[in-house]
């Protein structure tokens, strides 16, 4: 697909794109995401509609035998599907934070090593940096890979990883130089089967519960030494140029819950009765509905905005990058909040979907770079 697009408007094809995976969410995503938010179960359901679709990975390059698509259409993608499920939008989403560092720096034999079996679906990918005592502060990472031979031999943990024991691939960023700190952190690939990978038990988590959260544990993981993943004491510089890129689809999981919150809130307002009139009617409610979807609108030119500038991969994209996550954050939460108010007491029940909209939103405030971050990258890189 093409990048050139009008920020005020999208192409053609990106607009059938969007219906495209709006008509797959709601017959085979939607039915499934209260229960599988109910008993904290894997959305396979939508693994399995999305990778026959093959709308699990689009931006895998064609050349590797995926859709090629732009990071608008990766976008599109994403917040489709968190319309009606945010677990399941962490499929597409991840798989790219995941493989990115491949795509990025990655030789043409780990490419294609591990990029053709993402795009045939035949296992996703997981990306390893957080640690107990290394969130924000990512350079300070303890896990290790000392070179044998031929080989690297890994030892750590790592905290917080999506989709982690479901994933087949991981990216891993482990120290090589402890004495260089960020410039010491080198990237690699390392499998599930591996000998010496764990997995801790899944989080018990207020949202995307559909998501499986865990640790990861290196237990002299010994790895091919073609399996780095560019230069030795690349990996960290690999890792903060991966999420300039992919913040941008945390941007796009908070679109499709601010819009997935808003249409279900109109749609009750316009019903509920009171007073002898639709809700609807209320000036107090027809404020709350027009700020929602104004600010709504402006966070999604801003992420597209971004989504175009990370396709040309323009000098200001860490800024936008981090002020499209950011804001659509911020605005997701507020939306979601504020669609609950509007149904009342039963916006606060599970046998509605807004308490669920509303507890998924709030990570997209906090992973990959908390909104505090984020303020502090967009204040480093001011345009």
């Amino acid at each position: 697909m093409s990048a050139d697009f009008d920020l005020y408007q999208i192409s053609e094809e990106h607009q059938m794109l969007r219906e495209t995976v709006r008509s797959l969410a709601e017959a085979k995503i939607a039915p499934f995401a209260a229960d599988v938010d109910e008993h904290a179960r894997f959305p396979q359901e939508a693994l399995d509609a999305l990778t026959a679709a093959e709308l699990h990975a689009v931006h895998v390059p064609e050349e590797f035998g995926g859709v090629g698509a732009d990071a608008l259409a990766t976008v599109l993608v994403i917040e489709e599907v968190a319309r009606v499920c945010v677990s399941s939008s962490l499929i597409p989403a991840v798989n790219k934070l995941g493989s990115l560092p491949v795509v990025l720096s990655g030789s043409e034999e780990l490419k294609r090593k591990y990029l053709s079996p993402l795009a045939a679906g035949e296992g996703m990918f997981s990306y390893c940096l957080s640690e107990p005592d290394a969130g924000s502060d990512a350079a300070g990472m303890k896990t290790r890979a000392v070179r044998d031979g031929d080989f690297w031999v890994l030892n750590g943990v790592k905290r917080w990883i999506t989709n982690a024991g479901v994933s087949e691939y991981y990216t891993v960023m482990a120290v090589t130089d402890p004495e260089k700190r960020s410039k010491g952190i080198s990237a690699f690939v390392v499998e599930k089967g591996d000998e010496g990978v764990s997995f801790g038990a899944p989080e018990k988590k207020l949202g995307i519960k559909g998501s499986p959260t865990r640790e990861v544990y290196f237990d002299n993981v010994r790895i091919p030494a073609d399996r780095m993943i560019g230069a030795e004491g690349t990996g960290f510089a690999t890792a903060m140029k991966t999420l300039d890129h992919t913040r941008i689809t945390i941007a796009a999981q908070a679109l499709g819950v601010a819009q997935g919150a808003l249409d279900y809130a109109k749609g009750y307002v316009q019903e509920r009765k009171q007073f002898g009139k639709a809700i609807a009617e209320f000036q107090g409610i027809q404020f709350m509905l027009a700020d929602m979807a104004m600010k709504l609108e402006a966070a999604r030119q801003l992420t597209y905005a971004a989504a175009a500038k990370s396709q040309r991969v323009d000098s200001d994209l860490t800024f936008f990058g981090a002020a499209a996550k950011c804001f659509a954050s911020d605005v997701a939460m507020e939306i979601t909040t504020d669609a609950v108010q509007l149904l009342g007491g039963y916006g606060y029940t599970r046998d509605y979907p807004l308490e669920r909209m509303m507890r998924d939103a709030k990570i997209t405030q906090i992973y990959e770079g908390t909104n505090q971050v984020q303020r502090i990258v967009m204040a480093r890189n001011l345009p």
